[in-house]
């Protein structure tokens, strides 16, 4: 074994070695607290450990960039074969694979939420503590066997993934917002803020985002809304989507900006990127942190007064936080139509009114009449999507702004998600039915050459139930 590169030097540095052999260490607990675990699984993890040391020391990790990641991940395999024909408790051929995978999860990857992350159906995972994972499937939180050593070993995990960004956690900055490389959103919290310990918090997104035809045939929409949607896109209205965390917000923009012309330049801007646009001609650019001595942050109002000088043809912003707001608005009012942003709002009406208290953060002195001129004219169409009880998650509103009367932001919903009950599954009932009969939008499409049928906004007997 002294020839190939992986193997030609036994062991690396003695801090680097000590550190990890130190971090890997288990206290004889079994993914459980001292005294809940069964022998059989506090040897297991002992095992584990044995072999994770073994392979540290055996292994020059100087030499690993002169390895395809295949070929390091076939060589750790075969090392961690070869250490444990030697060990004297006898494995069977299915427990000495799932040793030598979870071992290799520990090196490479993410430990103990590696197999969490391959399973496509579960949309969040979320530590609680050491021992006591849940994670989202369905809508609907359920607990789940996988466990850590310890506190130790959670915060290596949230190190590892806040490292990949350029982002920090310590004592000194306790909390810190990341991204996986798929795009999943990443919040961990550590003490002294974390009373009991290490938090992790993973929204999952998909490699492919979801297209709205999928979202359609989950019932979030109708085709008839999907196609108002489309020409509204087209004919470069401003969009706010509206909901609470987990409501579907960043899905139902991603799905939105895929009506973007391929032929505009799109500007994103994100605390934490996770937008998966498909067009060819994207800038993305993301926030930045105070560093150690407290200098160096880059706020999303940084990003979009930068973005205006980057002639974009379209802004798209994750969410809308803070003072960027006006920003925005003034992106939006001086040429830079068709911008599409997120927002936590519960309803339409508190979007509108979350955005001015966020102008009022920028400590600009505008009078309430001025800035609800600014929204009236800015922003043209709000979704308004929500989280229901079943788990689904839906659009439940879809109103548009008309202008300003007695000094007050006018809002004319167009289409709403009716609800008539729950049925003995726990699904929710409902139907999709329009609002009005005729839009004003409409006339805006109609500049671009864009048509919608009458018949769309008929208040007809029959709703447009959901599938």
């Amino acid at each position: 074994m002294t020839g190939d590169p992986l193997t030609s030097c036994l062991g690396i540095t003695m801090k680097l070695s000590e550190r990890l052999t130190r971090d890997m260490s288990v206290n004889g607990a079994s993914g459980q607290p001292r005294g809940q675990g069964e022998s059989v699984g506090q040897n297991y993890l002992e095992m584990k450990a044995r072999l994770h040391r073994a392979l540290i020391d055996r292994m020059d990790l100087t030499k690993l960039n002169l390895l395809t990641p295949k070929q390091t991940l076939a060589e750790v395999e075969r090392l961690a074969k070869e250490l444990l024909a030697t060990e004297e408790t006898p494995l069977s051929s299915y427990e000495r694979e799932k040793l030598v995978e979870e071992v290799r999860h520990e090196l490479f990857g993410l430990g103990p939420l590696e197999p969490l992350l391959a399973d496509p159906t579960i949309s969040d995972i979320l530590v609680n503590s050491p021992y006591k994972v849940f994670i989202e499937r369905g809508g609907k939180l359920e607990r789940v066997g996988v466990s850590f050593n310890d506190n130790s070993h959670v915060l290596r995990v949230i190190e590892r993934i806040v490292s990949t960004v350029g982002r920090r956690i310590d004592e000194s900055s306790p909390m810190v917002d990341a991204r996986l490389t798929d795009g999943s959103r990443v919040n961990a919290v550590i003490p002294p803020v974390a009373l009991d310990g290490p938090i992790l918090s993973i929204r999952r997104f998909g490699a492919e985002p979801l297209r709205m035809n999928k979202l359609i045939a989950y019932g979030a929409l109708t085709k008839d809304m999907a196609d108002m949607f489309s020409k509204c896109v087209q004919a470069r209205l401003n969009i706010l989507i509206s909901g609470g965390t987990g409501a579907g917000k960043t899905t139902l923009l991603n799905a939105l900006s895929a009506y973007i012309p391929d032929d505009e330049r799109i500007v994103t801007i994100e605390d934490s990127a996770e937008l998966l646009l498909q067009q060819q001609h994207v800038v993305r650019m993301e926030t930045r942190p105070r560093n150690i001595e407290g200098r160096g942050e880059i706020t999303q109002r940084d990003l979009v007064k930068n973005a205006l000088r980057m002639r974009p043809d379209r802004i798209v912003i994750g969410e809308v936080r803070g003072e960027e707001a006006i920003d925005m608005l003034q992106a939006m009012n001086t040429g830079h139509d068709g911008s599409l942003t997120t927002i936590h709002a519960n309803t339409p009406r508190d979007a509108i009114i979350r955005v001015e208290t966020m102008i009022q953060m920028a400590g600009l002195r505008l009078s309430e009449n001025a800035m609800r001129q600014q929204i009236a004219s800015a922003i043209h169409l709000v979704i308004q999507v929500a989280r229901l009880s079943d788990g689904k998650r839906r659009i439940t509103s879809v109103s548009e702004i008309v202008g300003m009367k007695r000094k007050e932001v006018v809002l004319q919903e167009i289409f709403k998600f009716e609800r008539r009950g729950i049925d003995q599954n726990g699904r929710v009932l409902g139907e999709f039915r329009p609002a009005c009969a005729r839009p004003h939008l409409l006339e805006q499409l109609e500049v671009c050459g864009l048509t919608l049928p009458p018949s769309l906004f008929e208040m007809t007997p029959e709703p447009q139930a959901l599938r």
